[in-house]
């Protein structure tokens, strides 16, 4: 039990920093100047010292924020791997409990789900915040017209949508899965409520994450 409730806390502040993260994208309609004043100021760059000032010196917010977000995403996985590894121990014998297990949801898709999001999120890290996988931006531009650069690249954008689909495809479940864990799957009302809200919730991060590079293709934001 310790773990699923590990698994649903780490999976719902997963989510909780999506959802900051796609309002933080939409800001590239604000203009240049906004996003990258937003970008400086998650670094602690900014002119007014960033996040937390002055409790915490410049640019140190950025690094506590990733590391407690890397602990995250590890305990996220130890969680999930381990149960997997006692539910293949447990090892159903009855027909119809494989035949159950095999049409879940999460049994088909969360855990390719999981590993799908993972390889995404390295490559997307290191794309746009260590600049290492850049596709057609020379590393020295800004924020803003790096962003502008890389989803001026058709396939770049496409990639990207499917994987923003896995991604909340993942949570659309994960979502769920983590209420009903902590106690809130007490009735059908309440599971209609949950899944009413892991739709929505799935919905909001994908238009919100695609919408954005979709409006560079197609010259909406330039």
């Amino acid at each position: 039990m310790a773990l699923k409730a590990m698994m649903a806390v780490t999976g719902l502040l997963l989510i909780a920093f999506l959802l900051v993260h796609m309002y933080g994208n939409l800001k590239m309609f604000l203009g240049a100047e906004e996003y990258n004043h937003y970008a400086e100021w998650l670094k602690g760059l900014s002119e007014d010292g960033g996040i937390l000032f002055p409790l915490m010196p410049p640019g140190w917010f950025i690094w506590v924020f990733r590391f407690v977000l890397l602990a995250a995403v590890v305990l996220h996985m130890y969680s999930a791997a381990t149960l997997w590894k006692r539910a293949l121990k447990a090892n159903p014998s009855t027909y119809q409990a494989k035949r159950d297990l095999a049409r879940t949801y999460s049994a088909r898709t969360m855990r390719w789900g999981g590993i799908i999001l993972a390889v995404g999120l390295v490559f997307h890290l290191l794309q746009f915040t260590a600049k290492l996988t850049l596709v057609n931006t020379p590393a020295n531009l800004d924020p803003y017209q790096t962003v502008i650069s890389e989803f001026q690249v058709w396939w770049l954008v496409l990639g990207y949508a499917i994987w923003v689909l896995a991604v909340c495809m993942h949570i659309r479940h994960g979502f769920w899965s983590a209420f009903a864990t902590l106690g809130a799957n007490t009735s059908a009302k309440a599971r209609a409520v949950l899944n009413g809200c892991a739709w929505a919730v799935a919905l909001i991060l994908y238009i919100g994450f695609v919408i954005m590079p979709v409006s560079v293709l197609f010259g909406w934001i330039h």
